[in-house]
């Protein structure tokens, strides 16, 4: 006698002894069957186990860490999404000064997860979430709203849909990739929002056309393979170098700003063909 499908339990026949073949592959379909013992002897993770997001000793002071730490991110977060809404709103410089500050709590929760020892997985996989909110969306949401009426409609949206399809790209790749403690592989998101969110709060005295092309360049660099030196290399640069561009800044802050940041795109392809010399 057969069991009815509802139960999908598979009964012995009472006349043969033998499993019906046609119960035994629903049950597998519903529940596979999984092997007693992993291939190193181990016992396998049972299905649907919650990894620790944490890893190491779990004590009250490290948990509080750690939350300070993803705190950070989510502030991050959050900024980039008050940034979206005050762009939509007409509030573009207010909303610049929101990316400006998810730069800056985007550097923070990294430097306190290795001074404060919580650097986790879930940690690096929850900054690179924030990141293309707050980098790959907002950035280019208040570039948009900065260029209404001085480009056409098109020219802004594909220079800023670039901006986030080149993100996406970038972050992905860093998150699968080898890292370089002295080089990044193409422009920072980070870098690149910074440099968008600068551009927008100082307004560059530069046509319309001109910004959609340095946005669409500032998208390609960040897919790029040229290397780009760290912020912990920049700092240990000759004191003197680094005065130059405040001396500059003090003077006219948007010629500066326009010549640091072409030197920096422009470092990328430099350094690829002394690679390439060296090699």
């Amino acid at each position: 006698m057969r069991v009815g499908r509802r139960s999908r339990v598979a009964v012995v026949h009472p006349d043969s002894h033998t499993v019906d073949p046609l119960a035994v592959r629903e049950i597998q379909a519903i529940a596979p069957v999984s092997p007693a013992v992993g291939p190193s002897g181990a016992a396998p993770v049972a299905v649907g186990m919650s990894i620790p997001l944490l890893p190491g000793e779990r004590t009250l002071a490290r948990r509080a860490k750690f939350a300070l730490v993803n705190g950070c991110t989510l502030a991050s977060l959050g900024l980039g999404l008050l940034a979206i809404f005050l762009a939509m709103q007409g509030d573009v410089r207010v909303a610049a000064i929101c990316l400006v500050a998810c730069v800056v709590f985007d550097g923070l929760d990294g430097i306190l997860a290795r001074r404060l020892g919580v650097a986790s997985p879930f940690g690096a996989q929850m900054d690179s979430l924030a990141d293309m909110c707050s980098f790959g969306l907002a950035a280019p949401v208040v570039v948009y709203a900065s260029l209404h009426g001085t480009v056409s409609t098109a020219g802004a949206a594909i220079a800023c849909a670039l901006v986030a399809g080149c993100a996406a790209i970038r972050l992905a790749r860093f998150n699968v990739s080898p890292k370089d403690g002295r080089f990044f592989c193409g422009v920072p998101t980070t870098m690149a929002a910074a440099v968008l969110a600068l551009a927008v709060l100082i307004g560059l005295p530069v046509s319309g056309t001109v910004v959609v092309a340095g946005v669409a360049l500032l998208a390609f660099a960040m897919v790029s393979s040229f290397p780009y030196a760290k912020l912990a290399r920049l700092v240990k640069l000759p004191p003197w170098l680094l005065l130059v561009p405040v001396v500059g800044a003090l003077l006219d802050i948007r010629a500066t700003f326009f010549a640091v940041v072409v030197a920096y795109l422009v470092s990328g392809p430099l350094l690829w063909l002394r690679q390439r010399h060296t090699a």
